[in-house]
């Protein structure tokens, strides 16, 4: 990607960014359902190691992968077949790691989806039938057996000269494919008390979220342990399920309040800032030296009647300097906003690593009043 596309396309993020904070109602309320998670609610991941056959002749080589020829032996065994001692030679088989997600309060016969990954150097698992792995979670017991045929969204095609891949092939997923076989034991009818976990921790939303559970319930049911948890009590002589509680209570309306922030991607150049960045007045520059450098060599060939003249090349070097001088000082009022500030990065001309170079040198300066944070 060339550093003008790079530039164009971080500018379209800043100034998109900055419309839609602009034109945003002042109250951008959110349902508490869509802000907090409920303790006990949650996934399990499990994990299993299991073989795939079926492959056309792209699957593991044995004598690199050890592991798929035991694991072979011993699928073989069970089923009643001596393979000890014997030379095998498949190539339709391949080692895999087996994942996925138990839901919360998955019953015995759920249906869940699997992910299928190959280990060894297994080039395609198009076409391969997973057998059935058990699917073990953190405490080493089974929760499920996955079984079924993998669906592969990558391929790959070779040739004696060339070969092409597109996607991941070795990679795949089996809709469906897992059952689940235990349970795991959790009754949110029988607990006197639940815990709503924010996923974005803050002390004034925390503080939000609770007031607006007691306004709702009409009692001091709900308070805030810290600013990531709120705890809510069952009220006294409540019959009730606390499931209907939780429904009651999980439409109400919440202003999120959030730490102005920035948000750098130094892979891509993208910057996205939040509403609540603030700078105080501050002056920037920026200007590169560029100098670009063309060879466009010429032919010179000695005229039609000449004696002893040669064909030769000629170098011909072409340089041209730019030190960006249309770019000046430019100065930033105090109190400046987020509109104001893309605004006046825009009007510098500058790319996405310049304007990351930027962001950091006004938050080293002390005039950015947020947190910037580099993934």
């Amino acid at each position: 990607m060339s550093r003008f596309l790079r530039s164009k396309i971080t500018v379209m993020v800043l100034t998109a960014a900055a419309v839609l904070w602009t034109h945003a109602p002042a109250s951008a309320a959110s349902r508490i359902k869509d802000i907090v998670t409920i303790e006990g609610v949650r996934e399990n991941q499990l994990i299993g190691y299991g073989l795939v056959v079926g492959l056309n002749g792209t699957g593991d080589t044995l004598r690199n992968t050890p592991y798929t020829q035991q694991s072979l032996t011993a699928m073989l065994e069970r089923l009643g077949v001596n393979s000890k001692g014997e030379t095998m030679r498949p190539e339709n088989v391949a080692a895999v790691m087996v994942t996925a997600n138990l839901p919360a309060f998955s019953r015995q016969g759920t249906h869940i989806d699997v992910s299928v990954s190959s280990m060894g150097d297994a080039n395609d698992l198009k076409g391969g039938t997973l057998i059935a792995t058990p699917l073990m979670g953190a405490d080493g017991e089974v929760y499920a057996v996955a079984q079924g045929a993998v669906a592969v969204a990558g391929f790959s095609a070779q040739g004696q000269a060339a070969s092409v891949v597109q996607g991941v092939p070795t990679n795949g997923r089996i809709a469906n494919g897992g059952i689940v076989e235990r349970e795991i034991p959790f009754e949110l009818t029988d607990l006197t008390s639940v815990r709503l976990s924010l996923n974005n921790p803050d002390l004034t939303t925390a503080h939000r979220v609770a007031e607006a559970i007691n306004k709702k319930l009409k009692g001091n049911l709900a308070r805030a342990l810290d600013p990531a948890t709120i705890e809510l009590d069952r009220p006294v002589g409540y019959d009730m399920p606390l499931v209907d509680i939780l429904t009651n209570i999980e439409q109400l309306m919440v202003q999120p309040d959030q730490k102005a922030r920035v948000i750098i991607d130094e892979r891509t150049g993208i910057i996205v800032m939040g509403a609540e960045v603030r700078i105080n007045k501050v002056a920037i520059a920026q200007g590169n030296l560029t100098i670009s450098i063309s060879e466009t060599p010429q032919v010179s060939q000695p005229g039609a009647f000449a004696q002893g003249g040669k064909t030769k090349t000629v170098p011909r070097s072409s340089i041209s300097v730019d030190t960006q001088s249309d770019h000046r000082l430019a100065v930033l009022p105090n109190a400046v906003t987020l509109q104001q500030l893309v605004d006046g990065l825009n009007a510098l001309g500058v790319g996405p690593r310049d304007m990351i170079s930027i962001l950091q040198a006004i938050k080293a300066a002390g005039a950015m009043q947020a947190e910037i944070q580099v993934m």
